[in-house]
């Protein structure tokens, strides 16, 4: 496997954790009175019908995907364009806070270029239902993903479950920390590594879980370990085993061979529905829509997306628990805690006065060629 795509699945799932998922296909989709299209049976037919009017359309497809390295999201561009190897899939990844505010601007200015939002920030996807800029589609799949992660009218849905748990050192075999009070062993002093919690607001709810559990006072004797920190989650765990560092919470797997994830079976750890919408004035509805019924069908969520399924007739990855049958974490719980926008700043501002300001580049925009309206990653504005 390419490397830069090992990153990817790292960052954005507990890598060990991972099941898989390949694309199905069905008859075209029909509309209902609503202008909702309803999904037929027979996904394979769907999806070879959504391709054809995609390359009608010019078949191209540009998506904002939420990640910390400017790789992170190919592994699902490498898997669609398998499936649909003539669409010009322009990938774009950035941290999800920067690529809601370039959308909120391209909806202000009238130069959306982007097609499609994933992103983290879940609350953003209700707010811009409300302000009318989000296209009403239900994919493929629709029926089967689980109830509480879709918007009902269709202007919404979760497409995978992420979750950031424990990454340690494989040279630590069995005394690696796993609950959140093994951290603050005196063996782990100077040698854990986080990313920055007022950078990441999933990393942030990570840290609120354990203070509100524990006090401030677990905070307090978490940094008396002088931990060092990063930005990006992707960052953090590939820290782990180089340099004298053994050991992360609140991030997930890194490919490099030096470190292993785990679930903590006490302490809380955090888990959320990546979530997609088309924009409403997506310049590529066609190619939007089959990215999203490619994405939604049973096969690409069986195969291709490496962590638990939004769908309810997908197994969870071998081994592991149904997503919402751990009672240490609740997929919903972040979206809740990210739509108090307020609770949020006052909670982030806290944890700044202990942590200290974010230092360092985007890590998903290292070079800062992003800019307003990229439509690939070397930052090619659209028009």
């Amino acid at each position: 496997m390419n490397p830069l795509r090992k990153t990817l699945i790292g960052a954005l799932t507990l890598s060990v954790l991972a099941g898989g998922a390949t694309a199905a296909l069905a008859d075209s989709p029909s509309s209902s009175a609503d202008g909702v299209h309803a999904v037929p049976t027979n996904e394979q037919a769907q999806l070879q019908k959504l391709y054809k009017q995609a390359l009608a359309e010019g078949g191209t497809l540009t998506v904002y995907a939420g990640g910390d390295t400017p790789y992170q999201a190919d592994y699902l561009r490498d898997a669609f364009l398998k499936k649909f190897p003539k669409i010009k899939f322009n990938m774009v990844t950035d941290l999800s806070k920067y690529h809601d505010a370039r959308i909120d601007n391209q909806i202000a200015t009238g130069r959306v270029v982007a097609d499609v939002a994933q992103l983290q920030t879940l609350d953003d996807f209700p707010y811009w239902k409300k302000e009318g800029a989000l296209a009403k589609y239900k994919p493929v799949g629709w029926d089967k993903v689980y109830s509480q992660i879709k918007d009902k009218d269709g202007y919404y849905t979760g497409v995978m479950f992420f979750g950031f748990a424990d990454v340690t050192a494989k040279t630590l075999g069995g005394n690696a920390p796993v609950e959140a009070r093994d951290f603050l062993k005196p063996e782990f002093k100077n040698k854990l590594v986080f990313t920055y919690p007022n950078d990441d607001d999933a990393v942030l709810f990570y840290f609120k879980q354990l203070t509100d559990r524990y006090g401030l006072g677990y905070l307090k004797k978490l940094l008396a370990q002088h931990p060092k920190f990063v930005r990006g989650t992707q960052a953090a765990a590939d820290t782990v085993g180089t340099d004298g560092y053994v050991a992360n919470f609140a991030s997930a797997g890194s490919y490099s061979g030096l470190s292993t994830t785990s679930i903590p079976q006490h302490s809380p750890w955090v888990t959320w529905p990546q979530t997609a919408a088309i924009l409403k004035k997506a310049p590529h509805k066609a190619a939007a829509e089959l990215y999203l019924s490619w994405l939604l069908s049973k096969d690409a969520q069986t195969n291709s997306i490496g962590t638990w399924s939004a769908r309810t007739d997908v197994a969870a990855p071998a081994g592991r628990k149904g997503i919402f049958d751990y009672k240490n974490t609740n997929p919903l719980a972040l979206g809740k805690f990210m739509g108090n926008r307020t609770a949020l700043a006052r909670y982030k501002a806290l944890i700044t006065l202990y942590v200290g300001d974010v230092k360092g580049v985007d890590p998903s925009d290292p070079n800062g060629v992003l800019g307003l309206y990229p439509i690939n990653r070397d930052g090619t504005q659209g028009r």
